[in-house]
């Protein structure tokens, strides 16, 4: 009861997605199933309820987003009187944090990506095929110009394209929005390409990305027609569609883009996140150096 009365009150009263939502409401379940009674729960059950994900092996990130759940969760119930004292109010518990550099495609991979992509567009023979390869080709592409998330890419509507402008309207993490201009031409022209097919089959559905059956495009099914393309072009079989994100912001800032700049378009919250493609770009700085420079042979 104390649950559903929470998780309606922070979706009421907090600027949160329902996929967040839904993981505040598993992570209490866990606990709760463990701490049924929340009235007399003690700082040493909790530190039970972590040993207990940790033995689990559940990673730091992970166990630090469940106790802010749980610390919330107390917070409302001592608001509420149904709790006299939040033992999790006076203490912090220390993680260390997991720094992991951006994994990333090659400028290599990228090429042959679209260009396996662009080559079963061109190759199809039947109306079905070359529905799912005009909407591959704009997905995969989009995605590639623009660094969206794979999640944000099928949250896309018809109504988030801006024609004049060249822009596209991103609903971010936090149901924060964003704008982007779509730079290369080609990649617009893919996406005109799947709008014309669009009108043509006299698809109704709102959502840009459809699938066989008409029906919103859902993260899943991106992540498969990724993988599908990911093994035609021979490229590295362990990237994910994050791949795409990541190597859009590395490529930026090698390229020249300061960092504020980047930071609005990947839509981060904190310009910390941003800085972490700086240790990619100085790392891939570093080898070509250390086997290109003339210098390193020339000892005087």
């Amino acid at each position: 009861m104390y649950l559903d009365e929470f998780i309606q009150k922070i979706r009421t009263t907090k600027n949160l997605s329902e996929k967040t939502i839904k993981a505040y409401r598993s992570d209490l379940k866990g606990f709760l199933a463990e701490n049924e009674d929340v009235g007399v729960v003690t700082l040493s059950e909790i530190f039970n309820y972590i040993d207990g994900l940790k033995a689990r092996g559940l990673k730091d990130t992970s166990i630090k987003r469940k106790l802010i759940s749980i610390k919330q969760f107390l917070d409302y119930l001592c608001k509420t009187k149904h709790l006299t004292e939040n033992p999790m109010r006076e203490i912090s518990f220390p993680f260390k944090k997991e720094r992991r550099l951006p994994k990333t495609l090659e400028v290599k991979e990228v090429r042959a990506l679209i260009s396996c992509l662009k080559t079963r567009k061109t190759a199809a023979t039947t109306p079905f095929a070359l529905f799912q390869t005009t909407r591959d080709l704009c997905l995969i592409d989009l995605m590639l110009s623009t660094g969206i998330r794979v999640g944000e890419a099928v949250a896309l509507t018809l109504d988030d394209i801006v024609h004049s402008e060249h822009t596209i309207l991103i609903h971010g993490k936090g149901r924060k929005q964003r704008l982007l201009y779509i730079s290369c031409q080609d990649t617009w022209n893919n996406l005109k390409d799947w709008l014309k097919l669009r009108k043509e089959r006299g698809i109704n559905c709102a959502s840009l990305f459809v699938n066989r059956d008409l029906s919103p495009l859902s993260v899943y099914g991106a992540e498969n027609i990724f993988s599908k393309y990911r093994g035609l072009a021979g490229i590295n079989a362990k990237a994910t569609p994050h791949f795409l994100r990541h190597t859009f912001a590395t490529n930026l800032l090698a390229n020249g883009a300061d960092l504020r700049s980047v930071q609005e378009i990947m839509g981060h919250a904190s310009v910390s996140t941003t800085e972490i493609y700086t240790e990619v770009t100085i790392n891939r700085k570093k080898k070509v150096l250390s086997k290109y420079n003339y210098r390193n042979k020339l000892l005087l």
